[in-house]
């Protein structure tokens, strides 16, 4: 049986990285991502357990080999655990039809106290969570939620479950980059890795990002008058850049979109919880799975929509901060894309 062909851009790029989103829903509001009130999906436009293993199977076919869950806040979904159960069995040997080398998730945090455990035995080794600040009122003036406690209890919960823990901090001038430091130091004495990410024009939202935005090329300046840092080749498999602190013994990732493109080494794409594929984070090229998901030929309408997925995929992003009141890049909110 001839193994279905891998999943090559236009550009040559091999893509072998899915973030799959299966929720919009999410019980924070963090101020750079969404609107207090935002309006979320009808339930019954969101796929269903079955359909998300199945469009997974469909990649993890074509070559995926990292799969990551994202939300909105994916432990909020009441058959989460299910899916990452079903999914795990993906993990190691190939069973004629593609392999998972990891599958892991990326979560506030907030209900990981509860479900650590379940997702070490389903095979996950590694979590990222976002966290923003250790300042509690800080903390409730970003997520718009006091849920500070919560996260740092399922932070602590993920390391006493054997997982292996990777903090995302978004830099927000005025807002947290005086702790930013602090924030390393505090991740790199718990032995979690950290990486710092710039804020992204995607969706509307109250406050005007350009305030808030803080090239990471400032950020670094400002912690090497402290710290000696030497560039790590290590790679996630993300778009890290990541960097050994001396003084801290830690590892620090930079996530810059705006100020340091990295789509040259893109290797992923992303699903979201309706089932529409998006190219590229920063792009308006997508593909409906739901609908050969939903056809009379699921498995060969799936092939044929990723192979379309592979043809527009765009060779880079266009994101920048450069005004103040400009509009988002895209109306669509990160939740809704997959964070």
């Amino acid at each position: 049986m001839t193994s279905p062909a891998p999943l090559i851009d236009a550009f040559a790029r091999r893509i072998t990285y899915l973030r799959l989103s299966v929720i919009d829903r999410c019980d924070l509001r963090c101020t750079y991502c969404m609107p207090e009130q935002q309006t979320f999906l009808p339930k019954a436009e969101v796929l269903s357990l079955e359909e998300l293993h199945r469009l997974a199977l469909g990649f993890i076919a074509r070559g995926v080999t990292k799969l990551r869950l994202t939300g909105g806040e994916p432990l909020v979904r009441r058959d989460m655990i299910e899916l990452v159960q079903a999914l795990g069995r993906k993990l190691g040997a190939d069973d004629g039809h593609g392999h998972l080398d990891e599958l892991t998730l990326t979560t506030n945090g907030t209900r990981l106290a509860q479900f650590a455990g379940d997702l070490r035995d389903a095979g996950v080794r590694r979590v990222n969570v976002s966290l923003d600040t250790l300042d509690r009122a800080t903390f409730a003036r970003i997520a718009r939620r006091d849920q500070l406690a919560s996260v740092l209890e399922g932070i602590a919960a993920a390391k006493d479950a054997g997982l292996k823990v990777k903090l995302n901090t978004v830099a927000l001038k005025g807002v947290n980059e005086d702790e930013i430091a602090d924030l390393i130091a505090w991740a790199h004495g718990q032995g979690h890795e950290i990486t710092l990410i710039e804020v992204m024009p995607l969706g509307e939202v109250e406050e005007d990002r350009y305030d808030h935005y803080l090239p990471l090329t400032q950020v670094r300046e400002r912690l090497e008058q402290r710290w000696t840092m030497q560039p790590d080749t290590h790679r996630s498999g993300g778009p890290a850049r990541y960097w050994q602190v001396a003084e801290t013994g830690g590892r620090l990732g930079l996530i810059t979109p705006l100020t340091s493109n990295f789509c040259d080494g893109c290797n992923r794409v992303r699903v979201t919880a309706t089932g529409q594929l998006f190219a590229c984070l920063g792009g308006r090229e997508q593909v409906d799975l739901r609908a050969a998901l939903r056809s009379e030929d699921p498995d060969g309408a799936l092939r044929a929509a990723l192979d379309t997925a592979m043809a527009i995929k765009p060779a880079r992003h266009h994101f920048q901060i450069d005004r103040p009141g400009a509009a988002p890049h895209l109306a669509r909110h990160m939740s809704m894309t997959g964070g």
